[in-house]
């Protein structure tokens, strides 16, 4: 069993959108290398809104030490992005940001449709890459986006970040992946990839989440 596709020629692999799908780590997309995880990350409303912000305004990738390069809105607002079910299929088109946000040095706020440049090392690693924005989500108790590899990447696919605020007062992160070895020493040495993820992650955890420490 397979995931099945939904392709989005704006994006450089297939299965756009299955870091949504429950069963990522069990199916992930053919000849990728899955991977999850989830932290608590305090409680509350405050705290809520607090990492919404960050995040939004690519905190978790500027926080990693990634510098962002050549953010570009999708042009006009005839972009919809893509949405998804429960099970992680693609479904009607999202509704587009109707109003562009900007952080304090200018730098416009996530949004379905945007593409991104990033350049920097995390955990000795490559992590440049050409990024799309597949999608938004801003709900009530629930806020994320998922970001696309377009090109110049060492791996190709997806990732996406959700903060949610649960019932019982506490507050989430949740990250969620799957890439596909390009470069010849990653398609070799797949542990590479994973090593790659995993300092990805914390890297991410540490920006949204301060008090965070490996150590601990």
């Amino acid at each position: 069993m397979r995931r099945a596709t939904f392709r989005d020629e704006t994006v450089d692999y297939a299965a756009v959108g299955a870091t949504q799908a429950p069963d990522l780590l069990q199916y992930p997309p053919e000849g990728s290398i899955p991977a999850a995880a989830a932290w608590r990350i305090g409680s509350g409303e405050e705290r809520f809104r607090t990492a919404v912000d960050s995040l939004l305004s690519w905190g978790a990738l500027k926080g990693a030490g990634l510098v962002l390069t050549d953010v570009r809105p999708a042009p006009g607002p005839t972009y919809t992005g893509v949405s998804f079910d429960d099970e992680g299929n693609a479904v009607a088109p999202s509704r587009s940001d109707q109003d562009q946000r900007f952080d304090a040095d200018g730098t416009p706020f996530v949004g379905a449709g945007t593409t991104v440049t990033v350049h920097g090392k995390v955990g000795g690693s490559r992590a440049d890459a050409e990024l799309r924005v597949i999608f938004v989500i801003e709900e009530a108790r629930r806020v994320g986006f998922a970001l696309g590899t377009v090109g110049e990447s060492v791996v190709s696919g997806e990732e996406s970040f959700l903060i949610e605020w649960r019932d019982n007062d506490e507050v989430w992160f949740d990250v969620r992946a799957f890439d596909r070895p390009v470069s010849l020493g990653n398609r070799i040495f797949r542990g590479l990839v994973r090593r790659r993820r995993k300092a990805l992650f914390a890297a991410y955890l540490r920006a949204i989440s301060p008090l965070f420490s490996t150590g601990t």
